[in-house]
């Protein structure tokens, strides 16, 4: 079963993830596939709260910031994956090259993570919903929302259940309560 999980940051979607790759492995492996770079103190705390968030749980962490389609060649593809984050991703593929925004990141994201989907006995995918608000940003920043939108609307369309998590509420918009 392949799982999009997404909404608001700070929303409990990483939380919510774990206990859903537990279930979906059964038993079985389980990789935490860690997409984020941290660059600051709050991004420092935010991984150390993830990772006792996931203490005792059985996950092996994988840290894939790019390439994420190599979190395969490492572990092979039986197991669950649980991705944290499709947001972080993007970042670290669009803007690795220095100031310029990769225009193949999008592509690239789309290719590999498709392949995750295609070889793992289960997938889930955390993302963040940053592209609804009605304000308009430089161009870069919307070249990476947009960019995240397709990713998403990708995984949304490949994965069996599509979930959102709201101010606590959890909302199928795909799949149903059986997940």
């Amino acid at each position: 079963m392949n799982v999009l999980i997404s909404g608001g940051c700070k929303n409990g979607k990483s939380g919510f993830a774990q206990e859903l790759a537990v279930k979906l492995a059964a038993g079985g492996k389980r990789y935490y596939v860690a997409t984020m770079v941290p660059y600051d103190d709050e991004d420092r705390e935010r991984i150390a709260r993830h990772i006792a968030d996931r203490a005792g749980l059985g996950f092996e962490t994988v840290e894939i910031p790019r390439d994420i389609g190599s979190c395969l060649e490492k572990v092979g593809g039986n197991g669950t994956f649980l991705v944290d984050s499709i947001t972080a991703l993007l970042q670290n593929e669009m803007f690795s090259a220095g100031g310029e925004a990769d225009p193949e990141a999008e592509s690239r994201c789309i290719r590999d993570l498709g392949a995750i989907i295609e070889k793992a006995e289960n997938a889930v995918f955390v993302s963040d919903y940053i592209y609804s608000d009605a304000f308009r940003y430089d161009d870069i920043t919307e070249k990476y929302r947009a960019s995240l939108a397709a990713i998403d609307r990708f995984l949304a369309k490949e994965c069996d259940a599509v979930l959102e998590l709201c101010a606590g509420n959890l909302i199928f918009h795909k799949g149903g309560p059986k997940v």
